[in-house]
């Protein structure tokens, strides 16, 4: 069934002094009043917020337990000191295993109309149940160890308690996907350089380059096609899926056979959660079918290689980019669709690529302004790390340079 959105005011909690400290109350108020540049948040009618449950899903959200080796959790892939990545290609899970995907931010993920690359998940409630269930993430055979330590913590028991007034034995894995749900919308960042040029009226809020890159954005090289600005807000995606070019030479040519092996597996899983699950293990742990994209969904031969268009806030931050984590910089993103969805201008190109990808033929000064532009999008509660960030890419530079290696650039996430 569709969950119902509707927005929730939290300034009720507030002012009843329902919020255990000031980073809760800041959650809340953003919700209650949400950041320059963003639409309130949408909340499900099923799982309203409370600060209670805020709380709660937080304390799910960073325990180690929920896995098979007991060292990973939620934010092992999705850290809050990273803004809420790992910047690494592909995430590493349970006894090291890597996947084939790169762990988009949570940050505004509460926006999002699907989960996932692919959009496998239609919410953040369903995306929340399947890493610890994932063989290359959280290792676990099912939910039960979740369950069962849950139940068994004191803690936890009070809690639960509290938000849902259930009994441990009541306690299921839709309840921990609601918590964990409930804390990740609180996770907005809005307020950026760019929002309070282009929404609070400050012209001294971007500089001259920066200036430069958004109208390139906008206009010359398109990026706004997909990663939309609008008159009161910007989410900076279309929540769409597209296939912009990346990954394809990993099954070039060989795309119907991969398809039609897919799709054996998935027509022999019997009912939708044991298709769910096959869908998540196969995308993260077989190369070739995670580039089949947005097609393992749809199952329509238009929708390979196509993935999600993810938003552009605080994208200096949550390097590398591309659902493979394959460009590791703004710069690199820049020169990828400056050669119309190609690393190097003489790549071949995939039949499957979206029709408005195409050399934007932009000098280095217009490529340099889009970079600049991007870093606009840093909101004020990442800019103490996009300064840690710029020291190291700027030292990386120097020591590249010393030893006759490529310069780095800063870098953001998928344009």
């Amino acid at each position: 069934m569709k969950r119902k959105p509707l927005i929730l005011a939290m300034t009720g909690a507030i002012s009843a002094g329902l919020l255990h400290g000031p980073t809760l109350a800041a959650k809340a108020a953003d919700q209650a009043q949400p950041p320059l540049g963003l639409p309130p948040v949408p909340i499900p009618a099923d799982n309203p917020q409370t600060a209670a449950k805020i709380a709660l899903g937080d304390k799910l959200f960073h325990d180690t337990r929920f896995s098979a080796d007991g060292k990973v959790a939620c934010s092992t892939c999705h850290a809050r000191e990273k803004a809420f990545t790992d910047n690494l290609t592909t995430s590493k899970g349970f006894r090291g295993l890597t996947g084939t995907r790169n762990a988009p931010t949570v940050i505004n993920a509460a926006y999002m109309q699907s989960q996932f690359w692919d959009g496998r998940e239609p919410d953040l409630e369903g995306q929340a149940k399947q890493p610890p269930i994932n063989p290359v993430e959280g290792g676990l055979p099912n939910h039960e160890p979740i369950l069962a330590v849950i139940r068994q913590d004191p803690d936890y028991r009070k809690s639960f308690k509290e938000v849902f007034d259930l009994k441990p034995e009541q306690i299921t894995e839709d309840h921990v996907a609601k918590a964990i749900a409930s804390f990740e919308r609180t996770v907005i960042a809005g307020d950026s350089p760019f929002d309070r040029y282009q929404y609070g009226g400050n012209p001294k809020a971007l500089n001259a380059s920066q200036k430069r890159g958004l109208e390139l954005f906008r206009l010359k090289a398109r990026c706004a096609s997909c990663h939309t600005v609008e008159h009161t807000q910007s989410l900076f995606t279309d929540n769409r899926f597209h296939n912009i070019g990346i990954g394809f030479k990993a099954i070039a040519g060989r795309e119907p056979a991969i398809a039609e092996k897919f799709l054996r597996m998935k027509h022999a899983s019997n009912g939708s959660d044991a298709v769910a699950e096959m869908i998540d293990k196969a995308v993260l742990s077989d190369k070739e079918i995670s580039e089949l994209g947005r097609f393992v969904i749809t199952e329509d031969f238009s929708d390979i290689g196509a993935f999600k268009t993810p938003t552009l806030r605080n994208v200096a931050l949550t390097f590398p980019y591309m659902h493979d984590g394959s460009l590791k910089t703004l710069s690199e993103v820049v020169d990828f669709y400056n050669n119309g969805g190609r690393v190097n201008p003489d790549d071949p190109l995939t039949p499957f690529l979206s029709g408005g990808i195409k050399p934007l033929d932009l000098s280095d000064e217009e490529k340099a302004d889009l970079v600049a532009f991007l870093e606009s999008l840093t909101s004020p509660q990442y800019q103490a790390l996009a300064r840690k960030t710029s020291r190291k890419t700027a030292k990386a530079a120097v020591d590249n340079s010393n030893t006759g290696g490529h310069k780095a650039t800063a870098g953001g996430k998928n344009p």
